[in-house]
């Protein structure tokens, strides 16, 4: 008998031989017991036989060693209470002594064969042991490294498909799946295939959507929640029994993925053949990577929307400051108002953006117009708007409004509009001032539909247009104010200058008059009284002069009479230095502008002759682009402060309030420049 080398080297356990040894304690003692009770009936050779076959019964249990223990022992046993003399070591005839020779060699005989025998037994257990162990150990391994692919893949922050498709393909490959789906749960109970591998049918592919019914392993995952499997698709009907049946599948299991506490999907593995007990654990470390890809791809889609809100948000709030600037500074509403237009279209991503004013009539008239393709709406045309449309809603009902359906809109301005560019859904938004309903913005969309929040995103907007035209009509209405508070001031200087003119002064020259004739009708010898009048004479004179000059500073006559050149020309005059006039209009402006242009000139040759030390002052006056421009210049000392004294102050409030403009440039020692610019006609 050949014994391998791996067999001789092989060694039972201590237990075992413990147990052999322990075997021997009990089967010899009783058998020697039971054959003292027959000891007429069964003879030596059948009491050596049995004892023999409880020497080989030790060496099965305990290997080679308690089997030889126990031959020693049986032999002993044998000859005290079986061989004469009886109960006594000794052995009488010598055929017993050959036949106790003869049992102790065949039973150690037997002991080693049978202890060998074990030792074999238990080294190709041991090789099949190891053997499996080897296979446990590269399956681990494959399965370890298959989990630090797709792992890798999830740290890389691997789009969610790219991980499934990964999965799928290294599932199959570690677990010898023929098709390897994985689908996704949907709300309306069905599952939708989102990656795939193996040798799937041509009904499983990527997108596809599938009912699970029993005896399908995944309707048992979406009943229960836990992994399930089905090795009887006997009875599988509808499109994916036909797929099971055409693939020869014979089982098929199912893992569920679960998602922060959701049962999101699962991973399915189908199989020709049976797949091993332990498959629903070896699946579970791929579900918690997909579930952790799904999860980190949630974060990140979140993080990203964040992002993208806080983005809006700043770009909402810049386009609100730079539309909010432009109302502070007091820009004019026609210009406000295609900037909000621009911003709101900008922001809201939106084809077009529009800003309509609601007329007395019921009609609107187009202010603002911004986005390709609406040359059918021109700026300042007017139309009359219909339902469905959603400025029409805001017009009828003064709240916000949308519109996204337009099949069924008709009319003038669909056509114009609507139908012209495209527009799929439009949402406006009542423009309201001092409490009333004043127009309407819209922005429409060529492509899908708007946000749910998006009327509030534009009410920003509406408020900041509502609040310049508050502000325009203010300024208009103060401006308004203003210039009749100067034309009034005019008028009544005028008034008094001609009053005056035609009333004291006439009845002073008359006076003075009298007085000649009376100095003439004096006798000569009367020298004191003639004294008298010529001193009264003179003095009437001075006061005549005086109250000339007097209705002059009120309102010059010069200037209603001749016009502002001529009244220039005598200011020039009568000028404490020289001036030098450029005067290159010829056509008279408003009496309002020439009356402020008067005294611009005025007050700057009192202040130069007063204050600048100056020589030389050159005045210019122009036309051109219906404004009448007037500069003063001198070669002064300069240093001149606008906001101090009440004649610069004076003359800015009048300029400003015939909506003029006027600039004082006066550095020190490089004297004093004032430009001027008046409408020709005041609003």
């Amino acid at each position: 008998m050949h014994i391998g080398p791996q067999a001789q080297r092989a060694r039972l356990s201590p237990r075992r031989t413990f147990a052999g040894a322990l075997t021997g304690l009990v089967v010899l003692p009783l058998l020697t017991l039971g054959l003292s009770q027959v000891r007429g009936v069964v003879n030596l050779p059948s009491q050596t036989l049995l004892y023999l076959l409880a020497v080989v019964v030790v060496a099965l249990v305990g290997g080679l060693v308690p089997a030889l223990a126990a031959a020693v022992a049986a032999a002993v046993l044998l000859d005290h209470y079986f061989i004469p003399p009886l109960y006594d070591f000794a052995v009488a005839d010598p055929d017993n002594v050959v036949a106790l020779g003869a049992f102790l060699l065949v039973a150690g005989a037997a002991s080693s064969v049978v202890g060998l025998a074990a030792r074999r037994r238990a080294a190709e257990a041991l090789a099949t042991a190891n053997a499996e162990s080897r296979e446990d150990f590269r399956r681990l391994a494959e399965e370890q490294a298959a989990l630090r692919r797709v792992a890798t893949l999830i740290a890389r922050g691997a789009p969610p498909a790219e991980v499934f498709a990964a999965v799928a393909q290294e599932v199959g490959s570690v677990l010898g799946a023929d098709a390897t789906p994985v689908a996704r749960l949907d709300p309306d109970g069905t599952t939708t295939v989102v990656a795939v591998a193996g040798d799937p049918p041509a009904e499983l592919t990527v997108g596809s959507r599938w009912k699970p019914e029993p005896p399908m392993a995944v309707a048992e995952v979406l009943r229960t929640g836990r992994p399930a499997r089905s090795d009887d698709y006997s009875r599988a009907a509808g499109l994916s029994g036909d797929a099971i049946h055409r693939m020869g599948i014979q089982s098929g299991l199912a893992a569920p993925i679960i998602v922060e506490g959701q049962l999101w999907g699962m991973i399915v593995i189908l199989g020709r053949r049976h797949f091993p007990t332990d498959t629903e654990q070896r699946m579970a470390g791929f579900t918690e990577l997909i579930a952790t890809a799904v999860a980190n791809a949630d974060s990140r889609a979140q993080l990203e929307e964040s992002r993208d809100e806080h983005r809006r948000l700043a770009d909402e709030q810049a386009a609100l400051r730079r539309v909010a600037t432009l109302v502070a500074r007091g820009v004019a509403p026609t210009e406000v108002f295609p900037a909000v237009a621009r911003e709101v279209r900008h922001i809201l991503g939106a084809a077009a953006s529009n800003i309509v004013r609601l007329d007395a009539d019921g009609e609107v008239t187009v202010l603002a117009r911004v986005g390709e393709g609406q040359d059918g709406l021109p700026l300042g045309s007017r139309w009359k708007l219909e339902p469905p449309t959603a400025m029409a809603t805001v017009i009828r009902t003064g709240r916000p409004a949308r519109c996204d359906d337009y099949s069924q809109a008709s009319g003038a301005f669909v056509e114009a509009t609507v139908r012209r560019m495209g527009i799929q859904s439009s949402v406006a938004v009542p423009i309201v001032v001092e409490g009333r309903l004043w127009g309407v913005i819209v922005a429409g969309m060529q492509r899908g539909l708007f946000p749910p929040d998006t009327e509030q995103r534009m009410a920003g907007f509406t408020e900041l247009i509502g609040t310049a035209i508050a502000n325009a009509d203010s300024h208009a209405q103060l401006t308004a104010s203003r210039t009749r508070i100067v034309a009034a001031t005019d008028d009544a200087r005028r008034r008094i200058e001609r009053d005056l003119h035609d009333g004291i002064q006439q009845r002073l020259v008359t006076l003075s008059l009298t007085l000649g004739v009376a100095r003439s009708t004096v006798p000569a010898g009367l020298s004191e009284l003639q004294t008298l009048l010529r001193e009264a004479a003179d003095e009437l004179t001075m006061v005549i002069d005086e109250l000339r000059e007097l209705a002059r500073g009120i309102h010059p006559a010069i200037l209603s009479d001749g016009g502002l050149g001529p009244a220039l020309r005598t200011l020039a005059r009568r000028a404490a230095i020289p001036v030098e006039l450029d005067i290159r209009t010829h056509t008279r402006p408003a009496d309002p502008i020439e009356v402020a242009a008067y005294y611009v000139v005025s007050e700057a040759l009192t202040n130069t002759a007063k204050h600048g030390r100056a020589s030389h002052t050159q005045v210019t006056l122009e036309q051109h682009d219906r404004l009448l421009h007037l500069s003063i210049r001198d070669d002064g000392v300069g240093g001149a402060d606008p906001m101090r004294g009440s004649g610069l102050i004076g003359l800015r409030d009048r300029v400003q309030a015939l909506s003029g403009s006027i600039e004082v440039n006066s550095p020190p020692g490089e004297g004093t420049w004032i430009v001027v610019e008046l409408p020709l006609q005041p609003d």
